[in-house]
């Protein structure tokens, strides 16, 4: 649905979108992360029409943006980040006005009811929109990106200053328009992308640095290598213990006490599972063991690591791991999964640049 090609955006001699290539698939939501100055708003500028690259290509639908732009702009329905309303009209004069300037052909009256009814302003339609909270104002902003019933949606942050409950329902709302369109979502929100997204794809520097299914993310996050222990003993005995454990790669003590109990985090080597061997030597030993605690990997971290690793900064974030080390914010399992997805991204980026030199070369 979405195709981008060796897309390049120069101002002056800056570089804002250096050769990024990513393609979207007809009903994918994707989310489209970097920190600022990433170059997530150019994309989406030159995407939108509202910016011509300085070479490459962005396709909608097969129709090429800067060969055809009003063809491309058809298919696309946009709400930036501060919704474009006119606060002195009513929602339905809006909607209307909208509706007239994207020369829409499907019935007014049918349409524009099914649009209130799929984002919720049913019972603000005759108000005025500077009357509305922001939420209603967001919805009324998603209103008009949907008119004409485009295939492809694109949100600028579309959850930034909505309160808690306006944010779920807003999420929701995005969840289910993806059944329909193709989404494309901007944020800096990374747990909104883990709820909404079916991929992730992270810029940086004008670089493609990550582009991997949200799903495999998640299951990675989850899996069980950084454990809370609380373990009934001598705190240093014990810590030397676990740090000596065989398949443990980190262990330190947390400032957590309960009575003579210590609370321990540690670390595991990929693939091993020391739940069994750890509850047999702190039998062996006679230190009960109070409670365990299995503690998924961080998003954060995660989104941290792959923009440092492109950035081939040497950060107090990303060390080797070592026993007995002193814990920096992101560990081992992060920067493992950080260093993969960017290693995966400069394979794709170098697979796309050889199938072009292959290509020119049979011309």
């Amino acid at each position: 649905m979405i195709k981008i090609e060796h897309l390049i955006k120069n101002y002056g001699t800056n570089c804002a979108v250096d050769d990024i290539s990513f393609e979207v698939e007809e009903g994918e939501i994707v989310g489209f992360l970097g920190p600022n100055g990433a170059g997530k708003s150019t994309t989406m500028n030159i995407l939108t029409g509202y910016l011509s690259s300085t070479s490459g290509k962005a396709c909608i639908a097969g129709i090429d943006i800067l060969k055809n732009p009003i063809g491309a702009k058809k298919m696309i329905g946009y709400l930036p980040e501060q919704p474009p309303l006119y606060l002195d009209m009513t929602v339905e004069e809006y909607l209307n006005f909208a509706y007239d300037l994207k020369c829409c052909k499907l019935d007014r009256r049918t349409h524009l009811d099914k649009i209130c009814e799929t984002v919720k302003i049913k019972e603000v339609y005759h108000k005025v929109i500077r009357t509305l909270s922001k939420g209603y104002r967001q919805r009324v902003g998603i209103a008009q990106a949907l008119i004409g019933n485009p295939k492809v949606i694109i949100f600028d942050e579309p959850t930034v200053g909505l309160d808690p409950k306006q944010i779920i329902e807003i999420r929701n709302l995005i969840r289910g328009l993806g059944k329909a369109h193709t989404v494309i979502l901007s944020t800096h929100i990374l747990q909104e992308v883990q709820a909404v997204c079916d991929r992730i794809v992270i810029i940086n520097k004008g670089k493609i640095v990550a582009n991997e299914k949200t799903e495999n993310i998640s299951n990675i996050m989850t899996s069980n290598r950084r454990f809370n222990v609380k373990i009934a003993g001598p705190q240093k005995d014990v810590l030397a213990m676990l740090r000596a454990l065989s398949g443990v790669s980190y262990a330190e003590s947390l400032a957590e006490r309960d009575g003579d109990a210590y609370t321990y985090m540690v670390e595991t080597d990929f693939g091993v599972d020391i739940r069994k061997k750890l509850f047999y030597a702190l039998a062996e030993r006679g230190w009960p063991m109070i409670g365990m605690e299995a503690l998924g990997m961080s998003l954060e971290d995660i989104f941290i690591s792959v923009v440092d690793q492109s950035e081939e900064s040497k950060t107090t974030r990303i060390v080797p791991q070592a026993k007995g080390r002193k814990r920096n914010q992101a560990s081992a399992p992060e920067q493992e999964v950080g260093a993969a997805l960017f290693a995966d991204a400069q394979k794709k980026r170098a697979e796309s640049a050889l199938s072009d030199t292959d290509e020119e070369d049979e011309d």
